[in-house]
């Protein structure tokens, strides 16, 4: 009990304070919000307004992606907390009603997770075990995402040979290793993007020396607001810390896993390992765009590089995790300036950012279409298979009133509902 009271305040604070830096326009966590908060900060667009943009921005992946991996992993996940801080601390009239409505947000999703996950899990139809099928196409999708990155910004011939050599990654580290295949895909997508980018400039000489006085301002504003982005990293890998969040896609089931019930305590930090190789492989691959965005708009992140995941992951002590995480934070916050002057060089390096929201997005689009699939058929054979189908379809013939990116999970969740319901009135029996 003592320690559920830790967790929850904790997370009360953690939620909290990334709604406060919303809020003041320090750091989101959605890349979308992060260019509309200088409007916001100059006076040319209201609270409202910025709020409806971050509202609509975010709540297809908090409908989808982070009810879903919280449900079917039991982990607390950054889509379903920060987002929902985002608009929070955006809508906000002042900086103590974000905090405190932060705050409300997480002790609400921490302390309501057992309850509605019983519920849920216990229906005979068991949608919520379902859409752990989202997991594998997301994951083995999303790590793609640099390889479309410069299929869109470099053309085909770049990208036969970037996805030459991912492939021949990928082949590489699933014969020879057991480490997990779609991190290092990233990493090596994400070196091969950079790489291609400033051999393109160099050729074309379109590097230019001080090209970073673009970036001067927004830095100094980031580093200004250091003391209260050092809070939240610190707190994040204290979350992290105490087993009971998950930072990404690339993470949360893999931890799921380690933490179950039964795991051997070796088998438990093999898979943690694994984890946190996973994210920090991601983090490099998220270090371009996330550099670009704050250094652009003077937002930062509210996880920064990511670092900070895998900081919790690997320290058990969350006393410890909070110190470090801080520690690590702070250390990427000060580094912008030199990133900056770098990226200031190669103009292709800056415009990859915007190839790369596309194609994450793109990807998502996609894996979750297939990973819904996946999960209709697991619940009901190709009646879900019809049912999800016609959902989406319809969502498409309505004009999209959800998200592209939310429907899929909608549908399935929708087809679960209507599957109960079909079975309490004798209509439907559940497959085994």
């Amino acid at each position: 009990m003592q320690m559920e009271t830790m967790h929850i305040i904790v997370v009360a604070l953690l939620t909290g304070m990334t709604a406060l830096l919303a809020h003041k326009s320090v750091a989101v966590f959605h890349d979308g919000i992060r260019p509309i908060l200088p409007q916001l900060v100059e006076g040319n667009m209201t609270r409202r307004e910025a709020g409806s943009i971050a509202f609509g921005l975010s709540v297809g992946f908090i409908a989808s992606v982070g009810i879903s991996f919280t449900l079917s992993t039991g982990l607390l996940n950054s889509w379903l907390l920060f987002l929902s801080t985002d608009i929070i601390g955006v809508l906000a009239i002042n900086a103590y009603l974000a905090f405190g409505l932060g705050a409300i947000w997480g002790v609400l999703v921490f302390t309501s997770l057992p309850a509605v996950n019983s519920v849920l899990t216990s229906l005979p139809v068991n949608f919520i075990g379902s859409l752990g099928e989202l997991s594998s196409p997301v994951i083995s999708a999303f790590a793609l995402f640099p390889l479309v990155a410069i299929f869109y910004q470099f053309g085909w011939k770049s990208g036969v040979f970037a996805g030459f050599m991912v492939l021949l990654t990928r082949l590489l580290i699933v014969r020879f290793t057991a480490l997990s295949p779609e991190s290092i895909e990233i990493f090596v997508g994400m070196v091969l993007l950079i790489g291609i980018a400033v051999t393109k400039d160099v050729r074309a000489k379109a590097h230019l020396g001080g090209g970073a006085s673009m970036f001067e301002e927004r830095t100094s504003r980031i580093i200004k607001n250091l003391p209260l982005i050092a809070i939240v990293g610190a707190l994040i890998s204290a979350v992290a810390s105490m087993k009971i969040f998950g930072g990404s896609e690339v993470s949360i089931y893999t931890l799921a896993k380690a933490y179950a019930p039964g795991v051997s305590p070796a088998e438990s930090a093999s898979l943690i390992h694994q984890a946190a190789l996973a994210e920090f492989m991601r983090g490099l691959g998220f270090v371009p765009m996330i550099a670009t965005t704050a250094l652009a708009t003077g937002v930062y992140a509210v996880a920064g590089f990511t670092f900070v995941f895998v900081v919790g992951y690997l320290v058990p002590n969350p006393l410890l995790a909070a110190v470090l995480g801080a520690i690590v934070i702070s250390l990427e916050v000060l580094l912008l300036r030199s990133i900056g002057k770098w990226m200031g060089r190669f103009p292709s390096v800056r415009n990859a950012s915007d190839n790369i929201r596309n194609a994450m997005n793109l990807l998502m689009e996609y894996a979750l279409l297939i990973g819904a699939i996946f999960a209709s058929i697991k619940m009901a054979g190709y009646t879900g298979f019809m049912l999800t189908t016609a959902i989406y379809y319809l969502n498409e013939a309505m004009g999209r009133p959800v998200l592209k990116i939310a429907a899929p999970v909608v549908a399935v969740i929708l087809t679960g509902i209507i599957l109960n319901l079909c079975f309490y009135a004798g209509i439907f029996i559940p497959v085994k």
